[in-house]
């Protein structure tokens, strides 16, 4: 398990590597360049020179990426252009926003929808199954930005509960934080919800079609246990794999939350390193998008021997 384990950790190292490499050479390569558009319309030559040559934007791209690789190596992930600041700074700034929006988004979304799609794989074609199989639909087909303006407006607007925009961090004020918290993470959680619920469903329609899950019930078990105990367990395999894939895209695509609530996360900051054409930090931004993704494909690839004592790292069999 652990030799597989340092074979996962070493094979996404180097996918890093290629990841790094091929987005460097993609940023470089777009139209624009990111000293003039700081001076605008007043552009200054000999301050532009010298301004590149310290950022050594006037050196080979190759020459740039070994130096940046090497950077990254030691600890220094640079400065960015536009703010004039580290870019660990920049960073270590918004991401306690997106960690905290992503989590209880995921709390939040693994809350209806495994409930729902346990209750209506258990009772199909009931009006109980009608419920969870429209609620999906509805939670795959609205878009994101428009379940939060309707959020503000309904919560923000009419009735006054929470705050419509702003982030309060929770540790200074949990109180304060989790009300600007909450909006949010239900309009990202509802929408996620969706996905969960229907995979859910068709897991649970298939596990308990199983001849152990017949043989449970025949041996007098009640429905609870036969479903809780024996079919979820198994069923839960390819939620694991849904659910790992919704973090890692949350962590970097959560920009139209962010857009609409005012909130200070990884993703706006994206957004806006790529409209100034800003490479250290959109660069060191995808990489670190990169690298999560990946940490969240491990943590689901481990759940599987944990979840399924059959699965084993490296197609080992059980014996």
């Amino acid at each position: 398990m652990w030799k597989e384990l340092l074979r996962r950790v070493g094979s996404g190292f180097l996918i890093l590597i290629v990841i790094s490499f091929i987005v460097y050479n993609i940023i470089h390569a777009i139209p624009g360049d990111p000293i003039a558009s700081m001076f605008g319309k007043m552009p200054d030559p000999e301050l532009m020179a010298r301004i590149r040559h310290d950022y050594g934007l006037d050196r080979p791209v190759y020459l740039q990426y070994l130096t940046w690789a090497w950077n990254i190596v030691h600890g220094n992930l640079g400065y960015s252009i536009r703010a004039g600041a580290p870019v660990s700074q920049l960073i270590s700034e918004r991401l306690p926003a997106t960690m905290s929006l992503v989590i209880l988004s995921m709390i939040i979304s693994l809350s209806i929808s495994i409930p729902v799609g346990i209750i209506s794989a258990t009772k199909p074609h009931s009006f109980r199954d009608y419920f969870g199989v429209t609620l999906s639909l509805v939670g795959i087909s609205t878009p994101m930005f428009w379940l939060a303006i309707v959020a503000i407006l309904l919560f923000s607007y009419y009735l006054k509960i929470f705050p419509s925009f702003g982030y309060v961090p929770i540790l200074e004020d949990p109180i304060n934080g989790l009300r600007h918290l909450l909006l949010p993470s239900a309009s990202l959680g509802v929408i996620l919800a969706g996905t969960v619920i229907r995979i859910t469903r068709s897991s649970m329609l298939e596990v308990l079609g199983e001849d152990y899950v017949k043989f449970a019930t025949l041996k007098g078990l009640t429905r609870r246990v036969v479903v809780i105990r024996h079919a979820l367990k198994n069923a839960l395999i390819p939620v694991i794999t849904i659910v790992a894939i919704q973090m890692g895209y949350l962590l970097g695509g959560t920009v139209p939350i962010e857009v609409v609530f005012a909130w200070p996360g990884i993703g706006s900051l994206l957004l806006n390193a790529i409209e100034w054409r800003d490479y250290p930090l959109i660069q060191a931004l995808i990489l670190l998008y990169a690298l999560l993704f990946f940490m969240c494909n491990l943590v689901a690839d481990i759940l599987y021997s944990y979840v399924d004592p059959r699965i084993r790292f490296g197609g080992s069999k059980q014996k």
